[in-house]
């Protein structure tokens, strides 16, 4: 079984745009222990099922992330070497809702087939296949607190990053990134302040005041219900407030795990028909420095 953790982008300021239209960024990146699974075992022919809450908005065609990796990956191996196979996604994390789900689940897949075929590739060459899938595989690919830059491909790891109690929201609404980029009003803003020297809950939400989301304006343009979905948080008592990626799903700050289960089961009985989880972000490797 492999997990696929949902991203969520603590700070991520919009610095630039490249030539090619490609944006930059500057990106706080932390995963959590809520997402969805997959298995992948050997098969006589190739197949792929969705199960979970979310799988009726799941594409099972061609234009699937996971079966975009597992043709690339059979490319690499060879024929031979990489037998059919069946995959079965279990969806618990809304499409398209700021939270790499699909990139999540994709870089899953390339992981849990590089056991399953044997000997392939490392993680350079993982982080090359993701890299052409996608601008949010290599950091779904590592999947441990980041800061990422460029176009999400230039990763520094984070060592001594707290687990964060995190409530996750989203008001059954999906947002396209493309349309938020497009509906931003600035591309050139400030990079991320530096990092604290030491982290626990109160330095990472001191230091998370002095930084943005650039699309959360913009997402919010397009999709107002963003607005609403912060201010149940706030009213659940989130230490800190801010929409994930390019939304529309937000997230709230939480010392304790209780307090985010307490909050999670208010802001559901006020809106049974969001997406709500209590969940803790994972936190730094031990040693990583």
């Amino acid at each position: 079984m492999q997990f696929a953790p949902a991203k969520i982008n603590l700070a991520l300021h919009v610095t630039g745009r490249r030539a090619d239209g490609y944006h930059l960024i500057d990106s706080l990146a932390v995963f959590t222990r809520f997402g969805d699974r997959l298995s992948i075992e050997p098969a006589e022919h190739d197949a792929f099922s969705v199960s979970g809450p979310y799988a009726p908005a799941v594409p099972t065609d061609e234009t699937n992330l996971i079966l975009k990796a597992r043709d690339a990956m059979r490319s690499l191996h060879g024929p031979a070497r990489a037998t059919p196979v069946a995959i079965t996604l279990e969806k618990n994390l809304p499409v398209a809702a700021g939270i790499g789900g699909g990139s999540s689940d994709c870089a899953a897949v390339l992981r849990g087939l590089a056991s399953l075929w044997g000997t392939g590739p490392g993680d350079a060459a993982l982080m090359r296949i993701g890299g052409a899938l996608g601008a949010d595989l290599p950091m779904c690919l590592a999947a441990k607190p980041l800061v990422a830059r460029g176009t999400g491909d230039e990763l520094s790891f984070v060592g001594g990053f707290p687990a964060l109690g995190l409530v996750l929201v989203n008001p059954g609404i999906g947002v396209g990134t493309a349309a938020v980029f497009s509906a931003l009003e600035r591309r050139d803003n400030e990079p991320l302040p530096p990092l604290p020297r030491h982290f626990d809950f109160h330095s990472v939400r001191n230091w998370l005041e002095n930084t943005r989301n650039d699309l959360e304006a913009a997402a919010q343009t397009i999709e107002p219900s963003i607005g609403a979905a912060k201010a149940a948080l706030d009213r659940a008592g989130s230490a800190f407030t801010r929409m994930s990626g390019s939304g529309a799903t937000c997230f709230g700050l939480f010392e304790t795990g209780n307090m985010a289960k307490r909050a999670a089961a208010l802001i559901r009985n006020r809106h049974p028909g969001w997406f709500v989880a209590a969940t803790r972000s994972m936190p730094s490797e031990p040693g990583l420095s």
